[in-house]
């Protein structure tokens, strides 16, 4: 059973992303995170339906490191010797 569809207000949006207010607004900007809804003048939410797939779709587009692989060096400590 689904749940009904909720909005979310931008603290709760932010909490559940875990993004700062600055990048979640140049994401929005871009057109890389769901767009919000104006419910008054002064009161901007968001699908919570949609932040969810949108979580999702993020997850699934994420690089993953595979196993197996060598872990990555700076440039620095690149062949030195550990101490």
């Amino acid at each position: 059973m689904t749940s009904p569809n909720r909005f979310l207000r931008r603290k709760a949006v932010l909490a559940k992303v875990g993004f700062s207010s600055t990048h979640l607004f140049n994401l929005e900007k871009a057109g890389r995170f769901p767009q919000h809804i104006m419910l008054t003048p002064r009161c901007a939410v968001w699908s919570e339906a949609e932040i969810d797939a949108w979580m999702q779709d993020w997850l699934a587009s994420a690089s993953r490191p595979q196993v197996g692989a060598s872990p990555v060096t700076s440039p620095d400590r690149a062949g030195s010797p550990s101490r």
